[in-house]
């Protein structure tokens, strides 16, 4: 009985609207709306359930992560015999990189449906990924590991995973950057330090010294982007010597 409850529960004229969001999202109907509702709630709106535990995205975030990771590892366990551990953890960091779930989510137009005090212009765009393994983790949560891993072959296995393109992405030109120069036992630090100029928001620059010697600089709205940046460059002005 609580189970029809709860399918009834959401088809109601409350939550008839988001059921059939979430179904378009999801291609299939979810059973317990709740699950679905936290995936979307910002932690700004304060919400406690009965035990005073702190109701939002992020706990939800932490178990889509894990899903996601599991279900991908998977896949390329089997689609990739040959790869090493090594070999098979890179391909799945590609998969499930941060800029590639936030492409995700900004393709389901998932912002649109969060719940927050906050101004949505307001959130990093990490907000689209966040949301996205949120979502991940409701699904696990109300239809189990079946669908979910059934969603995540849909929306990021399926149309995103060629083996072939994952092994010349290229995900962080820095940790390049920084291997080569360990296994080539060669001095490298980034040198920051903040460089506003006529713009209305912050930079910062960064210089790349490798053996003391400037072999790049960039310019950034954050030190992180600034040494990505730089690490490009780099690399591609040693591309020779590192590949």
């Amino acid at each position: 009985m609580s189970v029809i409850r709860n399918i009834l529960n959401s088809r109601s004229s409350k939550g008839g609207n988001f059921f059939n969001i979430l179904t378009e999202i999801l291609g299939f109907k979810p059973k317990a709306l709740t699950h679905y509702k936290k995936a979307f709630t910002h932690r700004s709106l304060n919400r406690k359930d009965e035990e005073g535990n702190a109701i939002n995205f992020e706990r939800m975030e932490f178990l889509g992560d894990a899903m996601l990771s599991a279900v991908v590892a998977s896949h390329l366990f089997k689609a990739v015999p040959g790869g090493n551990e090594g070999y098979l953890t890179k391909m799945r960091s590609k998969v499930v990189s941060r800029k590639h779930l936030n492409e995700l989510g900004k393709d389901l137009g998932l912002i649109k449906h969060v719940q927050t005090n906050i101004p949505i212009e307001q959130f990093g765009v990490n907000i689209h990924g966040n949301l996205f393994e949120a979502l991940v983790g409701a699904i696990y949560l109300d239809r189990g590991y079946k669908y979910c891993k059934r969603f995540i072959h849909e929306r990021v296995i399926d149309p995103y995973v060629d083996i072939e393109q994952l092994e010349g992405k290229v995900i962080s030109y820095k940790s390049l950057v920084i291997e080569w120069c360990q296994k080539e036992k060669k001095e490298f630090d980034y040198e920051v330090y903040e460089d506003t100029g006529n713009d209305e928001l912050k930079h910062f620059a960064v210089k790349l010294r490798i053996n003391r010697r400037v072999v790049a600089k960039a310019r950034a709205t954050s030190k992180k982007k600034a040494e990505e940046k730089a690490s490009k460059r780099a690399y591609y002005a040693l591309q020779n010597k590192i590949e």
